[in-house]
């Protein structure tokens, strides 16, 4: 479990702020924990920022929601840098689906820890390839926590850390739930992209 840093000492002062990544494959909670931890934050009555990419209309263009069907209220942006515009005084800024963001986010991360927020993001680390996706590798390096998160194999039932696509579209960005995608380990995976090649 994730436990908020406390900061004390001679920056106490300053008011740091830092970068959290919650990162794993499709089904893994990813989501689930980044509403987790922004709802502790609005708890705790600190003032919340939440952004997701315009392109992400799965369930709700004006909430970020799991498959779990939590929710919270976000504001859709176009570009990485939208985020710097609209994030204002806030405590703390949540960002999903990282992973369809343009390579900005990573300095738009960056610059509100700088201004001392707790900058909160979740994506998917791999594609469907099983490549890193996007500037999630960037944002994993830049970050002072990390968690990465899992599923369980649809296949195998052991711990799973790839998305498998189901289908034979071959475009990085591909929107989709059950039913395009299942969570599989690196032995299901592997097995599956070896039958897509055939």
């Amino acid at each position: 479990m994730f436990i908020e840093p406390h900061l004390g000492g001679k920056f106490r002062q300053e008011q740091a702020g830092w970068i959290e990544v919650i990162a794993g494959c499709m089904f893994s909670g990813k989501t689930e924990e980044l509403i987790r931890r922004l709802n502790r934050a609005i708890i705790a009555k600190q003032q919340v920022e939440i952004f997701k990419p315009v392109i992400d209309r799965r369930y709700h263009h004006e909430k970020v929601v799991s498959h779990n069907e939590n929710a919270i209220r976000c504001s859709p942006v176009n570009f990485a840098n939208d985020i710097l515009l609209l994030a204002g005084n806030c405590d703390v800024v949540g960002i999903d689906e990282a992973q369809f963001f343009d390579e900005a986010i990573v300095e738009v991360c960056n610059t509100l820890a700088n201004q001392g927020k707790r900058v909160i993001v979740a994506g998917l680390d791999m594609d469907y390839e099983g490549k890193p996706f996007g500037p999630m590798p960037n944002l994993l390096a830049v970050a002072e926590f990390v968690t990465k998160v899992h599923a369980i194999c649809a296949q195998t039932g052991e711990l799973a850390s790839f998305s498998f696509r189901l289908n034979s579209n071959d475009a990085q960005v591909m929107l989709g739930e059950k039913g395009e995608y299942e969570a599989r380990s690196r032995t299901a995976f592997r097995e599956g992209m070896k039958e897509r090649k055939k």
